[in-house]
């Protein structure tokens, strides 16, 4: 199984494939956990990422935000794909 960290490399240079920015900012809200997500701004992707959240939890937005767009034609590592393909 691949390290958490090298893993979340993999989703944020598969996001920077579909020139999708991948922002990990300081998200406080009070009393509220917020791991982050996608959103659109000017025509622009961008997926933030709470840099309070853990690993597991960034790679858990990721996943969920690049499995919105088409992978089929993109190159991406065998064990990120199928990780991709068996999250619901």
């Amino acid at each position: 199984m691949m390290q958490e960290e090298t893993l979340l490399q993999h989703l944020e240079e598969l996001a920077g494939k579909l020139e999708i920015c991948v922002r990990d900012e300081n998200i406080s809200l009070d009393e509220t956990s917020v791991t982050g997500g996608l959103c659109r701004l000017d025509g622009q992707y961008i997926v933030i990422l709470n840099s309070k959240s853990n690993v597991e939890d960034k790679i858990q937005v990721m996943i969920k935000a690049l499995k919105l767009f088409n992978l089929d034609d993109i190159y991406i590592k065998p064990a990120v794909r199928q990780l991709l393909e068996n999250q619901q």
